[in-house]
């Protein structure tokens, strides 16, 4: 069984230039320290963490290292830019050896991507929020449609 964690970036501010460049909010970035701080002693280690490149992810990503043991990072812009096909196909593409992955996005497409392989009702992940799903698959390329049971979601 793998375990597939879905992490929307902590509050943003506004910014002078474009989406891509906004930063985590002092707030933002609080809140994603107390959620490290309860991660902690339940979870220890990520094997791999995909992440946008957009700032406020790659921030929320430095804290959230702080308190995970994160193994491989891979930060992608198409994460950001992309819809809920291109991120399955990004995770379809992990290799097997991964029992854990950790995705830092951005919604709609994360929160699209939890109901789509939870096949839960839509859920909104707020800035911040933390997902976890059990996929039901021995290989990440049969990730799809209602192939994971979301275990928690964690703010």
């Amino acid at each position: 069984m793998k375990r597939l964690f879905l992490l929307r970036h902590g509050e943003a501010g506004f910014s002078d230039g474009s989406d891509f460049q906004r930063h985590l909010t002092t707030k933002g970035k609080e809140n994603l320290v107390r959620m490290g701080e309860r991660l902690n002693p339940t979870l220890k280690t990520i094997d791999l963490m995909y992440c946008s490149e957009a700032v406020r992810t790659r921030e929320t990503a430095e804290i959230m290292e702080k308190y995970l043991a994160i193994r491989e990072s891979v930060f992608l812009k198409d994460i950001y830019h992309g819809d809920l096909r291109n991120i399955i196909a990004i995770l379809e593409k992990t290799s097997n050896i991964v029992e854990t992955c950790l995705l830092v996005g951005h919604n709609p497409t994360i929160s699209l991507l939890l109901s789509h392989v939870s096949n839960e009702n839509y859920l909104g992940l707020q800035p911040g929020m933390l997902a976890i799903i059990d996929l039901e698959i021995s290989d990440w390329d049969m990730i799809g449609f209602g192939t994971g049971v979301l275990k928690e979601i964690i703010q």
